[in-house]
């Protein structure tokens, strides 16, 4: 088959450091300033030395990191069409080219592309994963759960079934949503996405008793690191749930039916209490103290958060708000008192263990590096 999408004249540049080519064969994503310098460099090479299969392969990569898809497709292009390249050289082409298609949404023919790769033999788990990927673009999370238990990789697979369990319930499918999570839940039993979609959709039909027992285990059954994501995931629904039923009618909203904040704490505050002491788990109770107005209990946990770390700013923060009315301040100091409080309370809380990408919403996958469940609470501002 001749791949003909694009085409546009090449980059020209200066000598090129072998390592660069490394790097970006193993998927290491380098700074916008040396990608650029990089691309300038390899294309040097390229120009120089037609033959040298690897630094095109390169150059097509950093242009895909770059976004510019229609030169990474036109250098992978450019090598599939040369006479005479060796088999493997093209399988990887193919490969990669490939994977700029799916960078640039042409779905069909990323997987033409795979399969030509695989018939030219390129490595048959490198193209599983890659046809994972283009599952879950395509919203087949089935087929993506399917490739990833080919794979064992039970982590990406339970995923794909959580998203699968929601596409679920939004259809109105529920018994078919519970199967899915369970065996979300069988494959990687600390999946934190598939216990937080079981709370919240005890949550939604007002069963605050299920939505206990369901915490309760899941808090025995997720690793200690990512126990706060079950917390938060429930606090931002709740968030959600206020907002959706005061913007809609009594008649209209969805959100009807939900447990009130008094249910949660009355249910949650009991299991967290059974807990090891745990600064994140102090702090989330505290949370759902304060959306009930127990101002007092609530700083009792806070203090108790304190303890056990002492540095631990979100907490001092909702100290200092709770005890602010109890001081003597001028209304100057005051006016710049909430502004400094308001950017604190804007700083992104959490960030991935593995790259350091800061984030103010939970995630369970890095958007940057891909890593699974790498997610943490920023404690400390050094983090």
């Amino acid at each position: 088959m001749i791949w003909k999408f694009f085409s546009r004249n090449k980059s020209t540049g200066t000598d090129v450091n072998s390592k660069i080519a490394q790097s970006i064969g193993g998927g290491e994503t380098l700074p916008v300033q040396d990608t650029r310098a990089a691309i300038e460099e390899l294309s040097q090479v390229v120009k120089n030395d037609p033959e040298a299969v690897e630094i095109y392969l390169a150059l097509g990569s950093l242009y895909r990191s770059q976004g510019e898809i229609e030169r990474a497709i036109q250098i992978r292009n450019s090598l599939i069409l040369r006479p005479g390249l060796d088999r493997q050289f093209k399988a990887r082409a193919l490969f990669e080219l490939g994977r700029d298609f799916r960078r640039g949404g042409f779905l069909d023919r990323a997987e033409k592309a795979f399969e030509e790769s695989r018939s030219c033999g390129q490595d048959q788990t490198a193209i599983q994963v890659e046809m994972a990927r283009l599952a879950i673009e395509r919203g087949d999370f089935a087929k993506a759960a399917e490739f990833y238990g080919q794979l064992g990789e039970p982590l990406a697979q339970a995923n794909s079934l959580v998203r699968l369990a929601m596409d679920s319930f939004g259809e109105g499918k529920d018994s078919q949503a519970h199967r899915s999570l369970r065996h979300a839940i069988r494959a990687y039993p600390g999946a934190v996405e598939a216990w937080l979609e079981q709370i919240t959709h005890a949550y939604k039909n007002g069963n605050s008793r299920r939505m206990a027992d369901i915490l309760r285990e899941a808090l025995e059954k997720v690793a200690p690191e990512l126990r706060f994501v079950l917390l938060e995931g429930l606090l931002q629904v709740m968030i959600r749930a206020e907002r959706e039923v005061a913007k809609s009618s009594q008649e209209e909203s969805q959100w009807l039916k939900t447990c009130s904040d008094k249910e949660v704490c009355d249910v949650v505050i009991p299991v967290l209490e059974h807990q090891e002491p745990d600064v994140l788990l102090l702090y989330y109770g505290a949370a759902f103290m304060l959306r009930i107005k127990q101002y007092e209990d609530a700083k009792n946990w806070l203090e108790k958060a304190l303890v056990l770390q002492s540095d631990f700013w979100v907490a001092r923060l909702e100290l200092f708000e709770l005890s602010k009315n109890d001081q003597t301040l001028t209304p100057f100091f005051k006016d710049q008192l909430a502004y400094f409080m308001g950017h604190a309370r804007n700083v992104r809380r959490f960030y991935c263990r593995q790259c350091g990408l800061k984030r103010d919403q939970i995630f369970f996958n890095c958007p940057r590096c891909r890593s699974w469940h790498s997610i943490a609470f920023r404690t400390d501002f050094s983090q």
